[in-house]
């Protein structure tokens, strides 16, 4: 049973229809969901090598499962904090006991909250954050692009958002495509293909800069976003 039932069913401002989908979908995959996924969640890794987070930096992960990206980022940034909400309480409890076996709990807090729409200040009793990572989650959450906004609206000043999702696939084969797309399908999965363009628009509106990139033939999309320092 999950840790967080009780909450689940007593507070009404959570969405609770979509934490109870993704809890039926999780509710036994999380235990494997490590193992299986590392074979098909590319980039993953590369994002976390290139957060370049300085000492005493706030990183916020949206979607964040397992705790697998925190507990890898902690390991390579030890003088940084880490948080993480999920939609899914049934990801949050492996999360609790994976970054507790490893001993993170002074470093890394996670949190049940709406990707669309949280507030890090009642959550974490923090305003905005240095760095936030989206991994996966783009694909599977339908108001994606109010994903980006409350994400964009988390960071200070100079801050980076760092997005690693699926792709287009658009240099693999044809057969290739029609195969995983189907694949995906059958998980909820989506990939956003308007995901630079939509990036561009924030560039345009914000005075952002963009590095955008489309690895593995297509199969995926990186994308770092950093938005302008604060004006002296």
């Amino acid at each position: 049973m999950s840790i967080y039932s009780e909450e689940i069913s007593t507070n009404s401002s959570w969405p609770v229809e979509a934490t109870r989908r993704m809890n039926r979908m999780y509710r036994r995959q999380r235990h494997i969901y490590d193992g299986t996924r590392r074979y098909y969640l590319f980039g993953r890794d590369r994002m976390i090598a290139n957060l370049g987070a300085n000492a005493g930096a706030d990183v916020l992960e949206i979607g964040c499962g397992t705790g697998r990206n925190l507990v890898l980022a902690a390991r390579l940034h030890p003088d940084v904090r880490f948080f993480g909400i999920d939609i899914s309480t049934e990801m949050l409890t492996s999360a609790i006991s994976v970054i507790s076996r490893r001993g993170l709990t002074k470093r890394i807090r996670v949190a049940h909250g709406d990707g669309t729409s949280f507030n890090p200040q009642a959550l974490f009793g923090i305003a905005q954050f240095d760095h936030v990572m989206v991994s996966y989650s783009l694909s599977m959450i339908p108001d994606w692009r109010r994903v980006l906004q409350a994400a964009a609206s988390g960071l200070k000043p100079g801050g980076r958002l760092h997005i690693v999702d699926f792709g287009n696939q658009e240099r693999l084969p044809g057969f290739a495509r029609t195969l995983l797309k189907g694949w995906l399908a059958l998980f909820d999965v989506t990939p956003r293909d308007e995901l630079e363009r939509e990036l561009l628009a924030m560039v345009k509106r914000t005075n952002a800069d963009l590095k955008f990139d489309r690895p593995f033939r297509g199969y995926a999309q990186y994308a770092v976003l950093t938005l302008p320092p604060k004006a002296a």
